[in-house]
């Protein structure tokens, strides 16, 4: 199976509808001079969804031995509107998520 299969998989369980592959996009997060995400996020056609007609999807290399491997799929709905403010939308979750870890 391809990534690009997986992650269709991916989208047809979390979202309901089958998902056609458009195009990959290269995304460059940068802040404060330093680049903090570098990656191919890949754009597709959703067929059927009550809200978008797109989702975002990408993995993520979770740096843990034991899962390493995180599908990323942000639906194309305010703020996610372009492959780069999917990107921004999944940093900033990850970062809420920390936070209430540490809480």
């Amino acid at each position: 199976m391809t990534h690009i299969e997986e992650l269709q998989d991916v989208i047809h369980k979390l979202h309901g509808v089958k998902a056609t592959h458009r195009e990959s996009v290269p995304v460059k997060e940068v802040w404060q001079g330093k680049t903090i995400w570098d990656g191919i996020v890949e754009v597709f056609d959703l067929h059927g969804h009550p809200k978008t007609d797109t989702a975002y999807a990408w993995l993520h290399d979770t740096g843990d031995p034991s899962k390493p491997i995180q599908h990323v799929t942000v639906l194309h709905i305010h703020p996610a509107l372009t492959p780069l403010t999917a990107v921004r939308s999944f940093i900033m979750q990850e970062i809420q998520n920390a936070s209430a870890a540490q809480a």
